[in-house]
């Protein structure tokens, strides 16, 4: 197939796939909503949608009897409406005003008595319905518009499929969204388009890294949080089966593993999803992305947990070894790899695009296997040394923690410059020192020390430098990517001692006026936004982060912040008819040009971090979970007689520098010896036959925290003895 010219949802990198099919341009025939239809479907006139009715949004049905002019709904309606007009004009109500509710007042409570009067709390769980209220408006559009497709343009109010008959882009990746906010009648919906209509035997290429992360990702969480907590989370009637998403699931990772069919192991950039044959990248001389190859094993790895199919944990994780060997310096990774030598390319160096995840999969495959697999935290551990030694410094005037780049090798010269893609490190970061932890509990294990201390300082820093890309900018939103005054030469983090380190402003307090200059946000004079830069992708990392800090150190700030945050993005990205909202062009400049974009992971992981962050605790416990890099929640689990760690890393000398001739033998998978012929006979359906057996309970008793994962190895280790 001929190379197209790239389009489609936004590449997690920067970059995007080819992308062709059909589209729908005004397919429906819905004009947009004007202001007076939104308010008469506020007071109960009929909604114009063809979809059903909503379970949680029911229809008013009529009393028999006539009530009074004054209760009546048209009468009311059009006194409500007239108020509502003026309103409008005076400025006092905007677009989806019920959702931020203009101020705190209405999600802040009275609950606590004092000498001074009451004290305002907030209702941190209303909060969490604004979020739940801006997601169901973003999706109900979307359902409207351009259902089935896997772009969706909110103002234009049209869609597009990337492949010829969809993959389900949006629906997928927004599915444990659904579940997690008890969207019961959407969710059904959604399933029933899964079953219906998504077949992955499409004569197209994909992405093999957004595909793995988005689509498998979200097929495996929608599992997890319908298996493993029934009743819980938006619980469906519609008799489709339990295992709809497995088995999309296992059939979607059958055909990404062609990408892996090259001489070193290290997957191709994209993958053909009919004939499963791996596409090299139409860029970078072929080259694959670091972190693209090495942030598709949290997926591989439960997937081949859930069904007992080892080949696809070992292609995944052999992927680690190839990356391991090259002996890079310090734990830091160049950006890009050779698929078919396994060799990096150039010596790029950051932790943004192309770079981010593979420090980011490092610690969470550590953790996701119980902390079983030790070598992934070495690793995560000698990168962070690096981190520290090569790419820390500090901005000028106010000292704000940078992590940079060394885009022409660690001997070079640093590039200040931060993409907003390297604001998942502080929340990461605060998880690695504390495994998920509360601060408070972590600091009375063991193994607490002066060093896990730094670490948190370190996040607390680095979270609130990616804070302030919010603050300094009109909108209140960040750019794609920031950079940064620095001091001349750069002061390196490592020169310092914790007790001697710039110090960074304790609040973002405006700074005061000075003679012929207004009142300026903190970091002005630090933070440089160029305009090629200041478009605005509805990106999570922050919020991510806030999310891991908020939970880990209970400071309620992080809360705080991440609600001005979303009052932001409801406030400047809404679209004109307050139906939906989309990306930005300028954060600079108000009100914003809107891009006509509305990204997946604004469903999938934006929203949701916002959610999670103002819901309780209780959701998803930190010590119970992992988030893949689209925040697609995955349990933890043993490692079981069935999986182990299949490598073991080179010989190392005191400088971590390898020792010539001493190699360590490759630890055998428990079915390398095993053809073809037999792994195919562990099957889902033995799965459910035999998930109650005697030998599915004891592999429950030591195994797995997940029952659907241990009876999968139960079926495993049956099918092996009996072979």
């Amino acid at each position: 197939m001929a190379y197209q010219p790239p389009s489609g949802p936004t590449h997690r990198h920067g970059d995007s796939w080819q992308a062709s099919g059909q589209s729908r341009f005004g397919a429906n025939g819905y004009a947009p909503a004007g202001v007076g239809e939104k308010l008469g479907d506020i007071f109960g006139g009929e909604r114009k949608s063809s979809l059903p009715m909503y379970k949680d949004k029911p229809y008013a049905y009529p009393s028999g009897r006539r009530p009074p002019w004054f209760r009546r709904k048209r009468v009311l309606g059009l006194i409500l409406a007239s108020l509502a007009g003026l309103s409008w004009w005076f400025g006092i109500l905007s677009p989806l005003s019920h959702i931020t509710g203009g101020s705190d007042a209405a999600v802040v409570k009275k609950s606590k008595s004092s000498w001074f009067g009451s004290i305002g709390v907030v209702d941190w769980d209303e909060r969490a319905e604004r979020v739940k209220e801006a997601f169901r408006v973003s999706y109900n559009d979307y359902e409207k518009h351009a259902w089935g497709d896997d772009e969706y343009h909110p103002v234009a109010k049209d869609g597009k499929k990337m492949v010829p008959n969809g993959l389900g882009w949006i629906i997928v990746d927004a599915l444990d969204t659904l579940m997690l906010m008890n969207l019961t009648t959407e969710l059904e919906h959604s399933r029933k388009w899964i079953h219906d209509n998504l077949t992955y035997d499409q004569d197209h290429d994909v992405s093999t890294f957004e595909t793995t992360i988005r689509m498998l990702g979200g097929l495996l969480s929608a599992h997890y949080l319908s298996s493993s907590f029934p009743g819980v989370y938006a619980p469906v009637t519609d008799e489709l089966g339990d295992d709809m998403y497995v088995e999309k699931a296992a059939d979607l990772a059958d055909r990404l593993m062609g990408a892996f069919e090259t001489q070193s192991g290290v997957p191709l950039a994209s993958v053909n999803l009919r004939t499963m044959k791996g596409i090299p990248s139409h860029a970078d001389a072929g080259a694959s992305s670091t972190a693209e190859a090495t942030s598709v094993q949290l997926e591989m790895k439960y997937l081949a947990k859930l069904t007992g199919e080892t080949h696809y944990w070992d292609r995944a994780e052999h992927v680690m070894k190839v990356v391991d060997d090259n002996d890079m310096p310090d734990g830091l990774l160049p950006i890009f790899i050779y698929a078919d030598q396994g060799a990096f390319r150039g010596n790029n160096i950051r932790l943004g695009s192309r770079g981010d995840s593979y420090y980011e999969y490092l610690i969470k495959q550590y953790l996701q296997t119980s902390q079983q697999e030790e070598v992934y935290e070495t690793m995560w551990n000698e990168s962070m040394v690096g981190v520290k030694k090569h790419l820390l410094t500090y901005s000028r005037p106010s000292n704000f923690t940078v992590l940079a780049e060394r885009p022409n090798g660690l001997d070079k010269e640093i590039s200040p410059k931060m993409d907003h893609l390297v604001c998942f490190m502080p929340g990461t970061i605060a998880l690695a020192t504390t495994d998920g932890l509360p601060v408070a509990q972590a600091r009375k294990q063991s193994d607490w020390s002066a060093h896990k201390d730094e670490d948190m300082r370190l996040a607390e820093e680095l979270m609130k430098t990616c804070w302030g890309m919010y603050t300094i900018t009109p909108t209140g939103l960040a750019g794609e990517i920031t950079y940064f005054n620095i001091h001349d030469p750069p002061l390196m983090y490592d020169d310092y001692t914790p007790d001697n380190r710039p110090q960074s402003p304790n609040s973002f307090e405006r700074l005061p006026n000075l003679p012929g200059i207004d009142s300026r946000p903190v970091g002005t004079d630090d933070y440089v936004i160029k305009p090629s830069d200041a478009h605005n992708l509805q990106r999570p990392e922050t919020v991510e982060s806030l999310f891991y800090m908020w939970r880990i150190t209970g400071d309620e700030k992080y809360r705080n912040w991440g609600w001005t945050m979303f009052e932001a993005f409801m406030k400047h990205t809404a679209v004109p008819d307050g139906s939906g909202y989309s990306s930005i062009n300028n954060v600079n400049t108000v009100p914003p040009p809107l891009r006509d974009n509305m990204e997946s992971f604004w469903l999938a992981e934006t929203l949701k971090y916002f959610y999670l962050l103002f819901s309780s605790n209780d959701m998803l416990p930190l010590t119970d979970v992992v988030f893949n890099t689209e925040a697609h929640p995955f349990p933890r689990f043993q490692l079981g007689k069935l999986f182990k760690t299949g490598w073991e890393r080179k010989a190392r000398d005191a400088k971590g520098k390898l020792v010539p001739g001493k190699q360590p033998e490759v630890v055998p998978s428990v079915l390398d010896n095993m053809g073809p012929r037999k792994i195919e006979t562990i099957h889902l359906t033995e799965t459910k036959a035999i998930g109650t057996s005697t030998i599915a309970e004891s592999v429950l008793s030591v195994s797995s925290t997940s029952p659907d994962v241990a009876a999968t190895e139960a079926v495993a280790i049956t099918s092996l003895a009996a072979t």
